[in-house]
């Protein structure tokens, strides 16, 4: 009989990694409104945040490789099905391009050189070198290309989920299906 939930590590990167996506949008969207002085600490938090998703995306992915999840049920129609599985190969699509997308943006910085990354202000990080090398006019283009590319990708992050809690709970309460048994500790 295949398994009906996920194993506890699934379960325990899903929420982690929700978690810090949460309060990195957050972050994202209050930069804009706090002081000055508080913008680079704020900006250098999002930053360490984007690379941590980075790496449990990846460890969820191989994880995920080694512990297929549980099939979906029985009762859901085949649009359902079809639905669930694109819309989690996008999110995994966007869990991974944000942060890169985001890293290249950075590294495209005028300012990198002179202003090293940290993650969490103790592990030194290094930018992506061959952008870093680039002649300064052409850097600053990327510089603008890889932040809209980045906000793009944000934006469509933020529907997603919307449309991935809301399948969850439309199967939990409307069809009566242990939705969130699965995908809880």
């Amino acid at each position: 009989m295949p398994a009906t939930r996920y194993t506890r590590t699934a379960v325990v990167l899903h929420w982690l990694v929700a978690t810090l996506i949460v309060v990195n949008v957050g972050l994202a969207l209050s930069a804009d409104y706090l002081p000055d002085d508080w913008v680079r600490p704020v900006i250098d938090m999002h930053k360490s945040i984007g690379i941590t998703v980075l790496g449990l995306v990846l460890l969820r992915l191989l994880w995920r490789a080694a512990h297929p999840p549980p099939p979906l049920l029985a009762a859901y129609a085949r649009w359902e099905r079809v639905g669930a599985h694109v819309g989690h190969g996008v999110l995994y699509a966007l869990m991974l391009l944000l942060p890169f997308s985001g890293w290249l943006h950075d590294s495209a910085w005028k300012d990198a050189a002179t202003y090293p990354m940290t993650l969490y202000g103790l592990v030194p990080w290094p930018r992506i070198g061959l952008i870093e090398r680039i002649d300064p006019a052409t850097k600053e283009s990327l510089h603008t290309l890889f932040g809209s590319v980045h906000t793009a990708f944000g934006y469509v992050l933020y529907g997603l989920p919307a449309l991935h809690i809301g399948g969850a709970l439309k199967h939990q309460w409307l069809d009566g299906e242990p939705e969130l048994q699965r995908m809880s500790l």
